[in-house]
């Protein structure tokens, strides 16, 4: 199990807190240091949609002009958008074996998620 995000986070240290407080093994892949692959982003883009996938209501996003965010509008513009600015992918994300289980962080989520 993989959690992708970024270390200062609010919301990525409330997953990860999370999750080693309910002792649930996991690799934190860090966007700033080891970046995103367009392999991945389009995995996870056949899983999710790329309005919910690119964090509009960021700062980064905040922070784009006008006609930045107007050249986005499908999976393959949101892609490039999100290998050249990797914090403005919605975070945190928790994938196993290629499949998104968690998009952002909400407790009762988490815990449903991991109930068997």
């Amino acid at each position: 199990m993989k959690l992708y995000g970024i270390p200062n986070c609010n919301t990525v240290k409330k997953a990860r807190n999370w999750l080693e407080t309910n002792g649930i093994a996991h690799d934190f892949h860090d966007f700033k240091k080891l970046g995103i692959d367009e392999a991945t982003l389009n995995g996870w883009l056949a899983q999710i949609s790329w309005d919910k996938l690119v964090n509009r209501s960021g700062m980064t996003w905040r922070g784009l002009d006008e006609a930045t965010k107007s050249q986005v509008h499908d999976n393959a513009s949101a892609v490039q958008l999100m290998l050249n600015k990797t914090s403005v992918i919605k975070r945190p994300i928790l994938v196993k074996d290629g499949k998104v289980l968690c998009l952002g962080f909400d407790e009762a989520t988490y815990r449903k998620c991991f109930e068997k």
